[in-house]
């Protein structure tokens, strides 16, 4: 037994923590509503304000004002033409169908008049209605009602408050009434409950002392009694009461809006609007905690640092607008506000998240030419996107003007589709300097937008300078001004050309002209070169050789010996022991010598030691001049093989 009042307690306080956090039911199920508490002037006058869902139904039924008592709910006063007789001349009830309000006004307050009343639409106590607690008292002041606010789900909130200009340097804030006290929802100190994080905002209005509250997405638990004030709630504050009641509706989004985008792709946003005017100005701009930033706008604004990345594109016959920002990074994501200076209420906000991913349109960012040159911006597309309608558009501050396909040919920039590369292609065929700026590529079905692409477009004047020559030449005038214009068929050397953006009909036009005498001349050239080269070496190579030797001559006989093997030759001769080893010397005559070498060993020396006849003459040559450096060598008083001998001269015989 002692375990039922726990399993009690276990089921009432789910209970009560759902209550807390949601409506009640017959608050969801009766959504007409007006002031919870009215006060009045003994003789004086009060005026009641109820609000209805804006059904056709609930336009046309009728509306009433009762007064509840032990028999039920007595009618008062009603559209249907009745008025109760105690109050005929006193009470009276108006319907507003556009406004989906009605207002009832009783005049004349007695004490008998303070009592429970209720004002509802259809048949009492079977149909909507909502309970309102009339006061009166002899005054001399009658306490101020909070502010009705009547706002469908998922749409915003926005409320005014004013404390004059003596509050202007004091802490604004809006918080929310409940039974511990008040939780601070916003304030001018940059503090934002959690649960209103990106929804609430709070602003500064043009009178000194005023600002202006917004929610967006309102949902069932941002109903109740708000407080909007200067100063600190519980101490030194001034406050006004806001009644907020959320009622369902229909053709609204039932979630809150989350957009998830893909790092450097694109994110598409769509605002709704309803303008009473139709120059009314409708922009976008991102959540911060001390305000909201404006990002572009209808009148033509755009903040600098996202031109070229955002535009607007309104749809005035679906009265949507929708926003496309591409090129998104992390900074990017945060809330983004859908705004307009004359339907408040249709002020929505939506969180932007990114991720990394890889985007579906891909191409160069940034691309740059030259005026007159040929350009072609490319934009691929993934399969995903075959059956989509591609576009190319130049964006401005105030949208992106479509540029038309190849089968709409205008003079300008022109658009084709490369289905078999998946491609789709924005050619200029001589671009100018009105062309620069931004273009975007993008996708769309049954006129929805998708995915974009951003492309910058830079068109640079041509600069003769970088097609002049430069010379490499150190020795020739510095300050010399070349020829801005090369004649046909020259080709100076020692300069370079920066060709790397010369447009492709140019640089086909210039090699047709050259192909003759530039591949001509391009051969000549190398073959003479090399030429040179071999002919440089050959010398080189000639004039060591000759260095190193010089040439003798016995007769008529001309050969090259070295003069080392001269040095060695007188060495030997010097000591009597010249080729001893080697050669015998015979004497046959008066002025001739015969040299007898010395027989190989084996046959294989005997190859070895064949030599040519121009060998064997040098062989000769050299063994005649060492036999006269011996009879040299003897004549001086040396001993020697051979007697002095008169001075011979030859000629050339061996």
């Amino acid at each position: 037994m002692t375990l039922l009042p726990f399993l009690f307690l276990l089921m009432v306080l789910p209970a009560e923590s759902a209550s807390s956090r949601y409506l009640p039911k017959s608050a969801i199920s009766s959504p007409v509503f007006g002031p919870r508490q009215v006060y009045g002037l003994l003789e004086g006058s009060v005026t009641v304000k109820c609000f209805y869902p804006p059904t056709s139904v609930n336009r046309h039924d009728r509306k009433y004002w009762c007064k509840e008592s032990s028999r039920g709910c007595m009618t008062i006063v009603s559209t249907s033409g009745y008025t109760d007789p105690a109050y005929r001349g006193r009470a009276s009830i108006t319907d507003h169908p556009q406004a989906e309000s009605f207002e009832i006004t009783i005049s004349g307050l007695t004490k008998a008049d303070a009592g429970n009343y209720q004002c509802g639409v259809g048949i009492n106590g079977r149909g909507l209605s909502h309970k309102v607690i009339l006061e009166v008292s002899e005054g001399p002041h009658v306490p101020e009602g909070a502010e009705l606010f009547y706002v469908a789900q998922h749409s915003t909130l926005t409320a005014s408050c004013n404390f004059g200009e003596e509050t202007v340097s004091l802490r604004k804030f809006l918080c929310k009434l409940g039974k511990t006290g008040c939780r601070n929802i916003i304030d001018s100190y940059g503090n934002t409950d959690e649960e209103y994080m990106g929804r609430a905002l709070l602003s500064s209005e043009g009178t000194p002392g005023s600002f202006t509250i917004m929610i967006t997405q309102m949902s069932w638990e941002d109903s109740g009694l708000y407080l909007c004030g200067v100063g600190f709630y519980g101490e030194s504050s001034e406050t006004k009461e806001l009644d907020v009641h959320v009622y369902k509706q229909t053709n609204v989004p039932q979630r809150k809006p989350t957009i998830i985008g893909v790092k450097g792709s694109s994110a598409t946003f769509e605002c709704r609007y309803d303008p009473v005017r139709s120059d009314s100005v409708k922009y976008w701009c991102k959540w911060r905690q001390r305000g909201c930033a404006r990002i572009i706008d209808t009148s033509g604004f755009v903040s600098e640092s996202y031109e070229g990345r955002v535009t607007i594109f309104n749809n005035p016959a679906n009265a949507t607008m929708t926003i496309i920002m591409n090129q998104l990074k992390d900074s990017d994501k945060g809330y983004y506000w859908c705004m307009s200076n004359e339907e408040k209420e249709q002020q929505s906000s939506t969180e932007l998240k990114i991720t990394d991913g890889e985007p579906g349109l891909k191409g160069k960012e940034e691309v740059e030419a030259r005026v007159g040159s040929r350009v072609d911006l490319t934009c691929s597309y993934p399969c995903k996107y075959y059956s989509y309608e591609k576009y190319w558009c130049k964006w401005n501050n105030t949208g992106c003007e479509t540029i038309p396909s190849s089968d709409q040919r205008q003079p300008g920039a022109d658009v084709t589709c490369d289905t078999a590369n998946r491609t789709v292609i924005l050619s200029f065929e001589s671009v100018s300097k009105a062309d620069e700026g931004w273009y975007w590529c993008g996708v769309k079905r049954n006129g929805v937008y998708g995915e974009t692409m951003a492309v910058h477009l830079m068109v640079t004047e041509e600069d003769r300078g970088d097609h002049h020559l430069e010379l490499l030449n150190i020795d020739s005038p510095s300050h010399a001004e070349p020829p801005s214009r090369a004649e046909p068929g020259f080709n100076p050397q020692g300069r370079a050309f920066s060709d790397a953006e010369v447009p492709r009909q140019t640089a086909s036009e210039s090699s047709d002209q050259s192909h003759g005498p530039s591949a001509l001349t391009l051969g000549l050239s190398i073959t003479g070169a090399a030429l040179l080269i071999l002919a440089t070496a050959f010398a080189v190579f000639k004039y060591r050789q000759l260095k190193r030797s010089d040439l003798v001559s016995v007769g008529s006989y001309r050969t090259n010996i070295s003069m080392s093997d001269f040095e060695a030759v007188k060495e030997y001769g010097a000591s009597n022991k010249a080729c001893t080893k080697e050669t015998e010397e015979t004497q046959m005559g008066g002025d001739e010598f015969i040299t007898t070498v010395t027989v190989p060993e084996n046959a294989a020396e005997t190859k070895k030691a064949k030599r040519s006849s121009k060998e064997d003459a040098d062989l000769a040559y050299s063994t005649v001049l060492l036999t006269s450096g011996s009879i040299m060598q003897g004549s001086d008083g040396v001993d020697g093989a051979a007697p002095d001998m008169p001075s011979q001269t030859w000629e050339g015989k061996i």
